[in-house]
């Protein structure tokens, strides 16, 4: 007797008699339903795989196609970059001729061909007073003379009219009993006045009156300087209006006659700076 597929089976004696299973036939069917089973699982794990890339795929696709956003897009569809100009805009120009330098104020006080400007003795010592700093100098008498050597002692007269000495204005300040004289003598060019400083000997005659006693004559020490600027030699002469000696220590002549000696040189070149300016055309403070 048999059974269908895959049951158990006996020999040749029937059922009646007791017979031993036939465990090799068993194992092969056994073994046979094992290998059906692990295939049909096989071949569903593949399909399901499958599906779901699919469904990635068509995710994929829906979203680069939906056109959400920039960052979303294909390069192929973002928005091509500005046109730029060929060629920038044109700057600014300039000239390549340098502009002319600004006239020296000193070319023209270093020659009376170009220093054209009033000597007078109010050009160069205005006012009632001259206030250097903390000092106040009371202005006393003037004087403008074309014989330069009265206005000397000593050799100086010789050695300005030597250099071709014009004209000599002097005017005197005084304080506290110190009176100093200064005298600006006007030469032609630059190199004759410097020459008449640099050959000083002797000294200026002082200038008393308007209020200033005689001083720095009859013998009395007193404190000479000499300088030039452009085609002016300036000279000072300082003392005691009470004919005393000036010694190194008398540190109020000293002053004083260094004062005036700065006050003369700067409105020398003032006196360039106004007329360089007027010459270039600008306004002058």
């Amino acid at each position: 007797m048999s059974f269908g597929q895959g049951g158990p089976s006996w020999g040749p004696g029937g059922p009646g008699e007791s017979r031993t299973p036939d465990w090799a036939a068993l194992a092969e069917a056994s073994a046979a339903r094992g290998r059906r089973k692990k295939w049909l699982m096989i071949g569903g794990g593949a399909v399901a795989t499958a599906a779901v890339a699919a469904i990635v795929a068509t995710a994929v696709i829906t979203t680069n196609g939906g056109g959400s956003s920039g960052a979303d897009k294909n390069a192929s569809e973002l928005p091509a970059p500005a046109d730029l100009p060929s060629e920038s805009a044109p700057g600014p120009s300039f000239s390549s001729v340098a502009p002319p330098p600004p006239p020296d104020p000193k070319d023209y006080i270093a020659d009376e061909k170009k220093d054209k400007a009033p000597v007078t003795v109010d050009a160069f010592f205005p006012g009632k007073k001259l206030t250097m700093g903390d000092r106040v100098y009371a202005k006393g008498a003037t004087a403008r003379t074309e014989s330069c050597a009265t206005t000397t002692q000593g050799a100086l007269g010789s050695i300005l009219d030597n250099n071709g000495c014009d004209q000599v204005i002097r005017a005197t300040y005084s304080k506290d009993g110190v009176a100093v004289t200064v005298g600006l003598a006007v030469f032609g060019t630059e190199a004759e006045a410097r020459k008449a400083a640099q050959q000083a000997s002797g000294g200026l005659a002082s200038l008393s009156g308007s209020g200033v006693p005689t001083f720095c004559r009859g013998g009395s020490v007193c404190r000479r300087t000499a300088n030039s600027y452009g085609r002016y030699a300036y000279f000072t002469i300082g003392g005691y209006t009470s004919g005393k000696n000036v010694t190194t220590s008398a540190k109020d002549v000293y002053k004083a006659g260094d004062d005036l000696t700065e006050f003369t040189f700067r409105q020398i070149r003032h006196r360039g700076e106004v007329q360089a300016s007027a010459a270039a055309g600008a306004p002058v403070a």
